[in-house]
C-alpha cells in the first residue's frame, strides 16, 4: 500500500515540470492578449462610434432601424424619437434601435432625382452600368 502511496506523490528531486505556476500563466495571459486585440477592443470602438451617431441625429435625418424601417426623424427626445416612414405615417423608435444613418431628407431626395434620371438615361443609351434589374435578367437570361 505504501508503494501506491510513493508513486503518486512528488519525485525525489524535483523532476516534475520547472518553472511552477508561471510556466502555466504565460499561455493563458497569450489567450486573453489576442481576445482582448481581436474581439473585445473592436466590439468597443464599434460601439463608441454607433453612440457617436445616436447623439448626432438630428431632426430630418433619414434612418434605418434594426427592425428595417427606413424613416425620416421628425421629433428627437432623449430616449426616444419619431419617424416618419410614409407620408402622414409617424411611429416613435427607442433610439437604441436606430441602426444607422441613411443621410438627411435633402440629401436623399438630390440621390433619388439624379439616380432616376442616371436610369432613364442608361435605358436609352445602354449605359455601361446594369440596375438590379438588369443585373438579375442577365444572372437568369429571361
Amino acid at each position: 500500500m505504501s508503494e501506491i502511496a510513493y508513486a503518486l506523490g512528488p519525485q525525489p528531486g524535483g523532476g516534475g515540470a520547472s518553472g511552477g505556476g508561471f510556466s502555466m500563466l504565460v499561455p493563458l495571459l497569450l489567450m486573453f492578449a489576442v481576445f482582448y486585440f481581436l474581439l473585445i477592443r473592436p466590439q468597443q470602438k464599434k460601439q463608441r462610434t454607433h453612440q457617436d451617431m445616436l447623439k448626432g441625429l438630428k431632426v430630418g435625418d433619414r434612418v434605418i432601424t434594426t427592425g428595417g424601417l427606413v424613416g425620416t426623424i421628425v421629433d428627437g427626445g432623449e430616449h426616444t424619437i419619431k419617424l416618419e416612414i410614409a407620408d402622414k405615417v409617424r411611429v416613435e423608435v427607442g433610439r437604441t434601435y436606430i441602426a444607422g444613418r441613411m443621410g438627411s431628407r435633402d440629401s436623399k431626395e438630390a440621390q433619388t432625382v439624379s439616380t432616376s434620371e442616371g436610369h432613364a438615361e442608361g435605358s436609352r443609351t445602354g449605359s455601361s452600368t446594369p440596375s438590379i434589374g438588369g443585373f438579375l435578367s442577365k444572372l437568369f437570361k429571361k
